[in-house]
């Protein structure tokens, strides 16, 4: 009777947090300034909180975040180096807006105006480095389309690589875009070498740059990403932070002033942080057996368990997580390596969360005549 009461009480807790967790969301989002938002968790792309998410806007600066996509995308595939020097055309010399007043045949490095366009959200300079990747900008921003389609950003048309959109009719994204190519760049570590940065300059010292996401000095575990900024798109953030393993992004778009977009991805990213958390799963080894092989030159497969992945969970059930294995008890030759033999289920409540599978080490040959010819003679052998 005592253990029943016990599991009302807990069922009637989890349901009270989930309801008021529920009802924060909601407040949350019905207060945003912003025209669209969106909350996404990174490792998983879950989306945890959204307001209009799939609107087509301008998104101002923030179009940057598929510039440096595909920069860092030519420098993990050796395409371009932090040393490599850039030289600036008289178009990329020419955009206005935030910049660095490069001049037509000024020489900086890939490193040099990488910094300049993410701290400072240069155009000029993400317009050299789309140049220098591409061989002009039209081609440039002919990748970036193929790449936002590649990633599934089937709301998003991107008209140049910097975001200025005073001359363009047709370049717009949406906040859940936003958010897809955020987490995309997000998984260059690299990137936070650039997006950290507060304050920095350029010219031996002699061009400041500071950086023009606030966040990234006033908010906990702030890790990046872009700020967009014109008469258009209004003010925009795509905002990530990193707390106990798990990493947000906050997408706003079309506030009414800049105070307003940071408020609202600090609102997101606050919740999203005290709601939820990852979890790492730890395999129970001693629930996992060798698994008999019949007819194999073996008698057992040893088994390998494949990496679980990170689980994203809400932070009150976390303690209500079992593991349910259910794997072969044996299998016939041959048994091909990394054959799955099973499967590691991690469940809450009997509703699957999440699994990894259970895989032979191995290949095990099936017996051919010869091999069971001498298997008789040794026991033969042994015998006499």
């Amino acid at each position: 009777m005592k253990k029943i009461i016990c599991i009302i009480i807990s069922v009637f807790m989890i349901l009270s947090m989930s309801l008021i967790a529920f009802a924060e969301k909601e407040t949350i989002v019905g207060n945003l300034s912003a025209k669209s938002a969106i909350l996404m968790e990174i490792s998983t792309g879950k989306v945890l909180m959204e307001l209009n998410a799939d609107e087509k806007l301008s998104p101002a600066s923030i179009t940057k975040v598929m510039t440096l996509l595909l920069v860092f995308e030519a420098l993990e595939e050796g395409k371009i180096s932090l040393n490599d020097r850039v030289t600036a055309s008289q178009n990329a010399s020419s955009k206005g807006g935030s910049q660095i007043w490069l001049k037509e045949g000024e020489v900086m490095t890939v490193h040099e105006l990488l910094k300049a366009t993410v701290i400072a959200s240069a155009n000029d300079a993400c317009t050299a480095l789309g140049e220098y990747i591409a061989g002009d900008e039209t081609a440039f921003v002919s990748m970036m389309n193929e790449r936002a389609k590649s990633l599934g950003m089937n709301n998003t048309c991107f008209e140049n690589c910097s975001g200025l959109d005073d001359t363009v009719t047709n370049h717009y994204s949406t906040a859940r875009d936003v958010a897809i190519m955020s987490r995309e760049l997000m998984k260059y570590e690299k990137v936070k070498e650039y997006t950290t940065i507060w304050m920095d300059s350029l010219r031996n010292g002699e061009t400041q740059l500071v950086n023009t996401n606030k966040l990234i000095r006033y908010y906990e575990g702030a890790t990046g990403l872009k700020t967009g900024t014109t008469s258009k798109a209004g003010y925009c953030v795509t905002a990530t932070a990193e707390r106990d393993g798990m990493e947000l992004v906050a997408v706003v778009l079309g506030s009414d002033n800049s105070k307003e977009r940071f408020e609202d991805a600090k609102k997101m990213l606050s919740w999203g942080f005290a709601n939820y958390s990852i979890y790492k799963p730890q395999i129970d080894n001693s629930l996992i057996t060798k698994v008999k092989v019949f007819y194999g030159v073996e008698n057992f497969a040893k088994t390998i368990v494949e990496a679980p992945k990170p689980i994203l969970i809400e932070k009150k059930i976390k303690d209500n997580i079992t593991q349910r294995v259910d794997m072969c008890v044996d299998v016939e030759a041959p048994v091909e390596k990394n054959q799955t033999l099973g499967k590691i289920y991690f469940e809450i409540d009997d509703e699957i969360i999440g699994e990894c599978a259970i895989l032979s080490e191995n290949r095990v040959e099936k017996r051919d005549t010869w091999f069971i010819f001498l298997l008789l003679w040794s026991s033969f052998t042994k015998k006499s």
